[in-house]
C-alpha cells in the first residue's frame, strides 16, 4: 500500500476555552479522494485552516510527503506561501479571486510561488525573465483549457457566472503545481448542471495524479466521488470509512438526523 502523502495526528486547536477541533487523525494516500465531512460547525474549515497554515495548531503533527522524493515536512506554524510551496494548495468556501483582472491574470498570480525572477530581473526584463513571462502565459492557457475557461482569458473575474469563478478559483490553485488539492465546499451554491460539470473536472483532475481532499454538504456528490470519508462533530472525528461504510455508520446517521438510531 503507498505510503501517505498527508498524515495528520491529532491535530488540535483550540480558542480560548473552546476546542473546536479536539485531537482528528487523517491521512490521504496518492490517487486519493477524500472527503471530510459533518454538519455546520463540525470544525471542518478550521481543519484546513490549520493544514494551510491561516491557524497554528494547539497541538498534534501536520506531515506533508512529497509523492516522488518522499521528502517529508511538518507543517505546523509554518506560513501559508511556504506550505503552496511543498505542494498542497486550496480553495476557499467563499470565492476569493481577484475581481477586476482577467481570468488568465487571475491563473497567472498562482504560478507566484514557482518563479524565480526577482524585484531585478522584474524591473530590468532580461531575455530569462521574458522567457519566464511567457512560460507562465502558456501554461496558465493550458489550465484554463483544463477547467473549460479558455475562451474567458480576456473577461474580468468577476463577470464570470458563480460556477464558472468556481472553476477559475480551483485553476489558480492548480498553477502552483499542487500534488494535494483541498477544496472548501466547491459546489456551494451551483445548479445541478454546474455541479455536474464540477464532478466531471475533479476527476480529472484526479486522474492526472493531484490527490484531493474536499469538504462538501452535497452528499450525493461525497458518496459518488470519494473514495473515503472522514466524518467530524463538534470538533472531534466520529467515523471514517468508504462511503457505503459511512452511510450506514449510527454515529453518522444522529449527527446528521439529531436523533438515536439502533445499531
Amino acid at each position: 500500500m503507498s505510503e501517505a502523502i498527508l498524515n495528520v495526528k491529532g491535530l488540535t486547536k483550540n480558542f480560548g476555552g473552546i476546542k473546536a477541533i479536539d485531537s482528528v487523525d487523517l491521512d490521504i494516500k496518492p490517487g486519493e479522494i477524500v472527503a471530510l465531512i459533518g454538519p455546520n460547525g463540525a470544525g471542518k474549515t478550521t481543519f484546513f485552516n490549520c493544514l494551510t497554515g491561516i491557524y497554528t495548531p494547539s497541538a498534534g503533527d501536520i506531515i506533508l510527503r512529497h509523492p516522488e522524493s518522499r521528502k517529508e515536512t511538518r507543517l505546523n506554524g509554518m506560513k501559508p506561501n511556504k506550505i503552496t510551496e511543498q505542494g498542497m494548495a486550496r480553495t476557499f468556501q467563499n470565492i476569493r479571486l481577484f475581481p477586476t483582472m482577467s481570468v488568465l491574470e487571475n491563473v497567472m498570480i498562482g504560478r507566484h510561488c514557482r518563479t524565480r525572477s526577482l524585484i531585478f530581473g522584474a524591473i530590468f526584463r532580461g531575455p530569462a525573465t521574458r522567457r519566464e513571462e511567457e512560460g507562465i502565459i502558456d501554461m496558465s492557457y493550458e489550465i484554463l483549457q483544463k477547467v473549460g475557461l479558455e475562451r474567458e482569458v480576456n473577461e474580468q473575474a468577476r463577470n464570470l457566472p458563480y460556477g464558472a469563478q468556481r472553476r477559475l478559483e480551483i485553476a489558480r490553485a492548480l498553477a502552483t503545481e499542487p500534488f494535494l488539492l483541498l477544496l472548501d465546499e466547491p459546489a456551494a451554491g451551483m445548479n445541478p448542471q454546474e455541479t455536474e460539470a464540477l464532478v466531471s473536472l475533479i476527476r480529472r483532475i484526479c486522474k492526472e495524479g493531484h490527490s484531493i481532499l474536499l469538504i462538501e454538504h452535497d452528499m450525493k456528490l461525497v458518496m459518488s466521488l470519494s473514495d473515503r470519508i472522514f466524518v467530524m462533530d463538534y470538533g472531534k472525528k466520529i467515523a471514517q470509512g468508504t462511503p457505503e461504510e459511512v452511510r450506514a455508520n449510527p454515529a453518522v446517521i444522529k449527527a446528521y438526523l439529531g436523533e438515536d438510531v439502533d445499531a
